[in-house]
This record gives structure tokens, sequence and C-alpha cells, in this order.
């Protein structure tokens, strides 16, 4: 009779087998080779959260992918982050196993762009990254990384040390303090950031994305910029945040709203604006503040009147091909 080492080792490769051969019927559905390979040469992105600062239950906090030569390129680390990439992953998506999620570019410092950067941290590491996080941001996100790490100094040492065993590298942040221009370049994308007016920020940054033929901008949280129109210049998807309705708060009075998010934020009238002056080909709402009653019928509707082009409001998880 086979011994206790025996039967453990005869298991383990039974279980190796089984996990083969789910691999290989999970695949099974996929399309031919070389429509793989010619569908992996287009860029797309997938909005991991197009939400706010407000805790809305279908929309987590504002963060997307670019996917480009089968790698994975985040934009903004709200909070939710690494569950709604393992939920893309889950859908098909392989780009978005969290275990290979490795570069990120924020916007901004804003809390709602960047709650989730410990996750971003932390998490693909527990589950076996062993690279370091490349990290692209403004000013003072070198200090944020830096503080995160310092407030996960016991949680990393027993992860490490203890019975986890987990490796020393996957933890680590590689932060790039960027200003605009061209910031990141490989085989797949170019990564060009520009300056946007965000109220009292002194520099937030929109970033474009040129990658397999294709152009794709992002605004970052923004009032109306001309650098935005520059930056798209016929760019095939525009993805712009937006208000629509009347802004009210149940913390400020509403004339002091109103201006705030005036100097902080872009209407949807003033969108559709900058979308027609910039030729954008497609525009995609996201960091959605529909207020006053309003509704995303109307947001759209309000779009369409300024704007010729196709235009749709992102959801959660909706994966956008330019």
């Amino acid at each position: 009779m086979p011994n206790r080492s025996t039967r453990i080792w005869i298991l383990c490769v039974a279980l190796g087998l089984t996990a083969s051969v789910l691999l290989v019927r999970a695949s099974s559905g996929q399309a031919p080779s070389g429509e793989r390979a010619e569908a992996q040469k287009a860029p797309f992105v997938v909005f991991l959260g197009t939400g706010t600062p407000g805790p809305t239950p279908n929309r987590q906090g504002p963060s997307l992918a670019v996917i480009a030569g089968g790698k994975a390129y985040l934009v903004d680390v709200g909070v939710g982050i690494v569950r709604q990439a393992n939920a893309a992953y889950a859908k098909g998506t392989q780009e978005l196993n969290p275990r290979g999620l490795g570069i990120a570019f924020v916007s901004h410092l804003h809390s709602d762009h960047t709650i989730g950067l410990p996750d971003l941290i932390l998490t693909p590491w527990v589950m076996g990254r062993t690279a370091p996080l490349e990290l692209y941001g403004p000013p003072g996100i070198a200090a944020m990384a830096e503080n995160i790490l310092k407030a996960y100094t016991e949680d990393i040492r027993i992860r490490i040390t203890g019975l986890e065993q987990g490796n020393t590298t996957g933890y680590k942040v590689n932060a790039h303090e960027i200003k605009p221009g061209v910031v990141y370049q490989d085989a797949n994308v170019k990564v060009t950031a520009f300056a946007v007016p965000h109220g009292s920020w002194p520099l937030a940054l929109g970033y474009r994305f040129d990658a397999g033929g294709k152009s794709i901008v992002f605004s970052g949280d923004t009032a109306p910029a001309e650098s935005i129109v520059q930056a798209c210049n016929g760019c095939d998807l525009l993805i712009h945040e937006v208000y629509f309705g009347v802004p009210t708060s149940t913390v400020h009075l509403p004339e002091h709203w109103i201006k705030y998010m005036a100097t902080f934020h872009t209407s949807a009238e003033q969108l559709a604006d900058i979308a027609t002056r910039a030729h954008a080909k497609t525009l995609v709402t996201t960091h959605l503040a529909i207020m006053a009653g309003a509704t995303e019928a109307d947001l759209l509707a309000a779009l369409k009147k300024g704007y010729g082009g196709k235009v749709a409001v992102a959801h959660d998880l909706d994966v956008v091909t330019p």
C-alpha cells in the first residue's frame, strides 16, 4: 500500500491534471488563433469603476484599464479596483488577472482616485505578483506610496516571515512623479500626460494612449480644458468626466456647490462642445455626477444636442473598443 508521501504526490498530480483539463475546456470556446491574434492587436478599455466620491452601490471608484498587446495599463485607482479587475478577468479579460496588475497611471491625488492604492499594492502581491508595481502620477504620488507601505509594515513582515512565506519583491513600488509630456512607452503603447485644470490642485493630469493605430484620451477630473481638445485632436475615443443637473450637496450651500462644480468639473453642455471641437470619433462619459433628479437618458440627450458623434454613458465593467 502506498505510504503517506506517495499518496500526497499522487493527489497533487491528479489535481494538476484536473486543472489542466479545466483550462483547456475554458479556452475551447474561444475564437481561432488567427482571430485571437488579430483581436489582441486592437486596444480596448475596461471600465473598472465609473463613480464619484459618493458610495454608490452600483458604481465603484474611478478606475479603468487600457488593454493593449496583452497587457493592462490601469488609470486611476478607486475603491474596489482589484476586485473589479478580478470580475473582468472572470468574464474573460485575461489581462486583468490580479496577479498581473503591474502598472498604473494616476490623474491626481484626490481620495476617490487613490483610495484603492493599498489594494493595488498589496492584494496582487498576496496573490503571487513578484514584480514591484510601476506607479506614475503627479508630485506627491511617491510620498503616498511610501506612507502606505509604512502603514502596512506589520502586515508585510508577517506575510513574508510567517507561514505564508510571501515573496520579498511584489509589494514594492517604483513611483514615478511625472510632468506633462511622453511619460511611458513600450512595445504596446505610448502614454502622454497633459495638464488639466482641476480646481485647487497644482497639477492634475489627463492621459493619451496610442496603441495599435488607435488613440484613447482620458480627461481625468477637470473643468473645461483646451488641453483636452488638443490632446484628442481627432482621437478614436475620448473618455471624459461629466456632471449634469443642478449641483446639490448635503454639506454645502447650493451657491457654494454650484461654484465648486464649475471650478472642478465639466458640465454636459461644456463636454459636448469639447468633444465637437476635439473631433472625437466616440465620446464615453465616466465619473458620473447626475444630480437633482436627472437621469442618464437626460444626460445622453444633452450631450447629443451639442455633439454629433457616437456617445455612451459608461457603467462598471463595460468594455469599449475604439
